[in-house]
């Protein structure tokens, strides 16, 4: 048995048609579309092609994106007199700085400057906060909440089931687990370290892949039928000196013993700018309504 291929991609198209609509209709009502302001410091390879590809993609939607590109010699006092700017400002509805920032600035500082109204990355320790507690108003973290669009697309019943989240970052593996246990899952974390990890991985009925490490998640270690989410992206040397991009789930294995598996790359990928683009019009409507 071949597992069915969720396809980000597809999916992520479907969320960008739904954000369409809806800038269109808050332009209509509010005489400006939604602003997505992103902040980029330094000129990391990928952060630079990841700002690039979120900006132009809030602008396909009809957002005014616009991004803000600062030197690596910019200090933190020149950041937070920014974000200061940032979020004074009525047009803007999502602010996201883009990690890792230079050594020089505290990063968690900085972060947790931004307006949680236009967290959009939803790190912010308000919505942290929110979605820990279980309230409503939380900004969820973009790449969870399109990992539960593809669940969702799998059609997984997760009340009652078995859910393994392998990975405990704040930006992934943290929020994953609560937006399950919201969803009356029963979960478990687990990291590198976790004793037995393939016996506890085996028990999933929905497994998600967030540990950061290059196929460590085995075929042997999926439950026949299981969905498979797969968050990782790592970059692989190939016999010839190129590269490839591979996830945390080992795909030819897994895929013949899952129910359904997300690819890398055209899986979760493409659904966090998707998601990120949602929380940015979510900001939007909110800020308007109080």
């Amino acid at each position: 048995m071949s597992a069915r291929i969720l396809d980000g991609k597809k999916l992520a198209e479907e969320v960008r048609a739904e954000v369409r609509v809806g800038v269109e209709a808050f332009r209509a009502t509010h005489g400006r579309p939604p602003g997505l302001d992103v902040v980029l410091v330094g000129e990391d390879p990928a952060s630079v092609l990841y700002t690039r590809n979120k900006e132009k993609a809030s602008n396909q939607v009809g957002m005014r994106g616009k991004l803000h590109s600062l030197p690596a010699s910019t200090t933190e006092a020149q950041l937070v007199k920014l974000l200061g700017d940032l979020n004074a400002d009525p047009a803007i509805d999502g602010i996201l700085v883009q990690l890792p920032l230079p050594k020089t600035i505290d990063a968690e500082r900085v972060l947790d400057l931004v307006d949680p109204q236009k967290d959009v990355d939803g790190f912010h320790p308000v919505n942290a906060g929110l979605l820990a507690l279980g309230r409503r108003g939380a900004l969820v973290a973009c790449t969870p909440s399109g990992c539960m669009r593809l669940i969702a697309l799998a059609g997984a019943k997760l009340e009652g089931a078995n859910a393994v989240v392998v990975g405990r970052s704040n930006i992934v593996g943290k929020p994953m687990a609560l937006l399950l246990l919201g969803a009356n899952a029963t979960v478990t974390i687990a990291h590198s370290r976790t004793n037995n990890l393939a016996e506890v991985c085996r028990r999933a009925d929905v497994l998600v892949a967030a540990v950061g490490k290059a196929e460590m998640i085995r075929g042997g270690w999926i439950k026949p039928g299981a969905v498979v989410v797969d968050v990782g992206q790592n970059s692989v040397a190939l016999p010839d000196g190129k590269t490839k991009l591979v996830g945390d789930v080992a795909f030819d294995e897994a895929k013949e013993v899952a129910g359904a598996i997300t690819p890398v790359p055209g899986g979760v990928g493409p659904m966090t700018i998707a998601m990120l683009l949602a929380n940015t019009l979510e900001a939007a409507r909110r800020r308007v309504s109080v």
